[in-house]
Order: C-alpha cells, then sequence, then structure tokens
C-alpha cells in the first residue's frame, strides 16, 4: 500500500473557528508540517487562493497541495449553478496539480455555530436522495472530465453526518463520487470506520485520520454541547490516543488496494486535558 502523508492547517489554525490559532503565521504551520515529516498540505483559510502566489510558498517548503474544502449547496442549487460557484475553488484544484475536490453538503449546517448544539443538525430530507445523488453524480462527472475527482466528507453537523447516511449517499450515487473517510467524524457520529470502510473500500479515495477521546464525547454528547465546543475540549485527538481502531482500518485499506490517495493525519488537535 503506496501512500502519501498530509496534513490540513487546522493543526495549528482553525478554519471552522478562526480565534483558535488565529495569531500562527501560515508559514509556522507549513515549517512545523515539514519538519514533521509530512509531504503535503490541504487548504486552509490562511493560503493565497491564486496558484501563482501559492505555488511558490509551497515550493520554498517542499511541499504538495493536497486539496481543499469545497461548500457544496446541491439541495439548494442546479447542476449549472454548483459547477459555476466551484469554478474558482477547482480551478485552483486543478492548478496545483490536485486530483481530489474536498466536498461536502452545507446547506442548513451548524458545526460553525459554537452557540448550536450539533444534536439540532439539519435532517437529509429522505424524499430527495433519488435527485440528489443523481446531481452529485452529474457533479461529480463533471470535475472528473477536469481531472478532479469529488471526495465527499461526511461532517458532523451537516446533513450526511451518520454511517447510514453516508450509505444512502454511496448508494445513490455512481462511481464518480470518491468517499472521504474521515474516522474521526463517523466515530463522533457513533458510526464505526472499519465496518463503513469495509462496506465503501472501492469508493474511498482519500483518508482523514482523526481519533476521538470517548470520554470527552460522552460528555459533549451529555452536555449537549455545540460541535466547536467539543472540539475545544479536547474530543479529537491523534492516531492511538483515541477509541478508533486503527489496525483494523489498515487492514481493510490494504486489502481493498488503497494506495492512490493522500492520508490527512493530524500531528496535534487538542491537547489532553488537565487533570
Amino acid at each position: 500500500m503506496s501512500v502519501k502523508l498530509g496534513i490540513n492547517p487546522l493543526t495549528w489554525t482553525n478554519d471552522d473557528l478562526p480565534s483558535l490559532g488565529g495569531d500562527t503565521p501560515l508559514a509556522i504551520c507549513l515549517d512545523e508540517g515539514k519538519q514533521a515529516g509530512f509531504a503535503g498540505f490541504e487548504l486552509g483559510h490562511k493560503f493565497p487562493r491564486d496558484p501563482e502566489l501559492l505555488k511558490p510558498i509551497l515550493h520554498r517548503h517542499e511541499l504538495e497541495l493536497v486539496s481543499g474544502w469545497y461548500s457544496g449547496q446541491l439541495l439548494e442549487r442546479s447542476v449549472e449553478e454548483e459547477i459555476a460557484a466551484a469554478q474558482p475553488h477547482l480551478q485552483l484544484l486543478k492548478a496545483m496539480g490536485c486530483k481530489v475536490m474536498v466536498f461536502c453538503e452545507v446547506t442548513g449546517c451548524v458545526h460553525g455555530m459554537q452557540d448550536k448544539p450539533v444534536s439540532e443538525r439539519p435532517r437529509f430530507p429522505v424524499e430527495r436522495w433519488e435527485e440528489y445523488g443523481a446531481r452529485l453524480t452529474e457533479f461529480a462527472r463533471y470535475t472528473q472530465s477536469q481531472g478532479v475527482q469529488v471526495a465527499y466528507h461526511h461532517h458532523m453537523g451537516t446533513v450526511i453526518e451518520t454511517e447510514a447516511e453516508v450509505d444512502a449517499l454511496m448508494e445513490h450515487t455512481g462511481p464518480e463520487v470518491g468517499l472521504l473517510l474521515d474516522t474521526g467524524h463517523i466515530t463522533f457520529a457513533g458510526g464505526n470506520p472499519v465496518e463503513l470502510a469495509s462496506r465503501w473500500s472501492k469508493r474511498i479515495n482519500h483518508v482523514h485520520c482523526k481519533d476521538i477521546r470517548a470520554d470527552i464525547l460522552k460528555e459533549a454528547r451529555n452536555r449537549n454541547t455545540s460541535f466547536l465546543n467539543a472540539v475545544l475540549d479536547g474530543a479529537f485527538t491523534v492516531p492511538g490516543d483515541g477509541c478508533v481502531d486503527y489496525p483494523g482500518l489498515f487492514r481493510v485499506l490494504k486489502e481493498a488496494e488503497y494506495e492512490a490517495g493522500w492520508w490527512w493525519r493530524p500531528s496535534r488537535i487538542r491537547p489532553s486535558p488537565t487533570p
């Protein structure tokens, strides 16, 4: 199994909560990421969006651009409108040599609202699965024609969060739509990343390796907290420091011959809470 190891700048400076790491310069993120042994970075809000500016910055640090989050709204937009809205992001990814686009449906999402419990997220309208699946497949077919495949990111606080919702998404979309397996988010949502990977291993084209501290997650659920407050409390951690079965996950991905993509692994997210 041959993969490349990348990282996201939210390890240093958070996109959903800009005050978290807000004073950390981009150069520090890149310097420390390179020193830690990562080969590439995903986009963050401190990255320039002009490839002529971004390329020399990454080149100086001997890093590649892995991909970047795109906020899709196909529940509200037509495919044509989504393609038009995605052009600046898609063209940046193409210019930087990226092979996947991290896509998440954000219509009505609450993950960026610190005062909104994650339990109040919107639910996917079940009567629209077939329609939505066709739209997303058509959109993904377009991006694939441009050399970039969609990697769908299930995410806390959005309409596609649980194992059952990811299953429904995969069942209603074609192979043009890849799956970004995020071990931390599916565990947070009460799912099992190993079982999910086993069912959809042939569709996985991107992996986010986050771990979860089960005790902090339990407390967050008990207090019905927001996603951001759970992050601040330390629910997410590095692989091996939480409850995710990484040996089991890696066995599944190895058997599926996953080798054409990136692993995203945090070097740190939040320190262990003080006793």
